[in-house]
């Protein structure tokens, strides 16, 4: 591979604030700090993806902005990062905001979402004829309105898409909002056919495949996570990943494997708003340098692990070398084995 990635969907600017304690209905909390950063699919991810790789693979930013400061405050971070943006389009709409809400001593976030410019994102914004890459990753599922419609003939607009991408040599990849809804079966299962990757949290696998992945207990259900893993390749994806806070797994073909977070340091844990799309670059990265499916996880859990250490999104992404080195620092053991 040597076309590089693009990213699309998702271009958010993130209102991040430091809380004492979420409250209850009626209730107050002290903010205790406050700082804007980007977020989104798009931002998160590519901007992750060019630190790991310290800016050698070619990566190219598709969504829509709005035409105001915050749409420009996004678009200049991204050229600032060497990520092309001709396929980032413009419009009236303002663009679109999270406020997040990070709970100070634990890293727990909650997120409060305006769509703005990014509901107005659809499958023509995309220049197929020429989109030049070798990897195109779509997210998030679920948060892209247009992406999300139905079609006749795909299932969904974003199975169209993917389908679209495959036809023309492109491998596909899609990550998933973590909502609270009924329509994750409806909706992700019929892009999963025209997936090549799919990287998701245990929440959104389980109300993707209906497999119970944590019990009564709220601990992770070690039996099933390859079952999880299964459903996901039955339905036509070639590579899965899974991850938690505990660990993650992935499948490629018949290959399964299992491996546990790092054992991090209390006082090491900033804020978790970004550790998703880390981990999914890491995925990434290593899916477009060839690694071993091993070799993927380690470099996922580094590149969360490399995120969980600031409160915004992106700033605390490692180069490679550096990343993987927090594998000799910290040991694996978060009560998952290693398979």
């Amino acid at each position: 591979m040597n076309k590089g990635i693009a990213v699309a969907g998702n271009m958010i600017l993130d209102r991040i604030k430091m809380i004492d304690v979420f409250p209850e209905k009626g209730r107050l909390c002290n903010i205790k700090s406050q700082s804007i950063g980007i977020g989104g699919c798009v931002c998160n991810t590519a901007i992750d993806i060019a630190m790991l790789s310290d800016n050698e693979i070619k990566l190219y930013a598709l969504g829509r902005l709005g035409k105001d400061e915050n749409g420009q405050q996004i678009l200049d971070f991204l050229n600032d990062n060497n990520i092309d943006t001709k396929g980032v389009i413009r419009c009236d709409t303002d663009t679109s905001y999270t406020d997040v809400m990070t709970i100070v001593d634990v890293g727990d976030r909650t997120f409060f979402h305006y769509r703005g410019a990014n509901d107005e994102f659809c499958i023509d914004d995309i220049d197929f004829d020429n989109l030049n890459c070798d990897i195109l990753h779509i997210g998030y599922a679920l948060l892209l309105d247009k992406f999300d419609r139905k079609n006749k003939e795909y299932g969904t607009e974003l199975a169209k898409a993917l389908y679209i991408a495959q036809q023309k040599g492109i491998k596909t990849s899609i990550d998933v909002v973590s909502e609270q809804s009924d329509r994750f079966k409806e909706i992700v299962t019929r892009s999963l056919k025209y997936c090549d990757y799919i990287t998701v949290n245990e929440i959104e696998a389980e109300n993707v495949s209906n497999i119970s992945l944590r019990d009564k207990d709220k601990k992770i259900i070690e039996s099933n996570l390859k079952k999880a893993c299964d459903f996901f390749i039955e339905n036509g994806v070639k590579q899965v990943c899974i991850h938690f806070p505990e660990g993650c797994v992935a499948m490629n073909g018949n290959e399964y494997r299992q491996m546990p977070s790092l054992k991090l340091p209390d006082d090491y844990i900033k804020g978790n708003v970004g550790a998703g799309d880390a981990f999914c670059a890491g995925m990434l990265y290593a899916a477009y340098r060839g690694f071993s499916l091993k070799d993927s996880l380690v470099l996922a859990v580094c590149s969360a692990s490399c995120s969980l250490s600031q409160a915004d999104s992106i700033s605390g992404m490692m180069d490679f070398q550096r990343a993987v080195e927090l594998s000799k620092i910290y040991q694996f053991d978060n009560g998952i084995k290693i398979i």
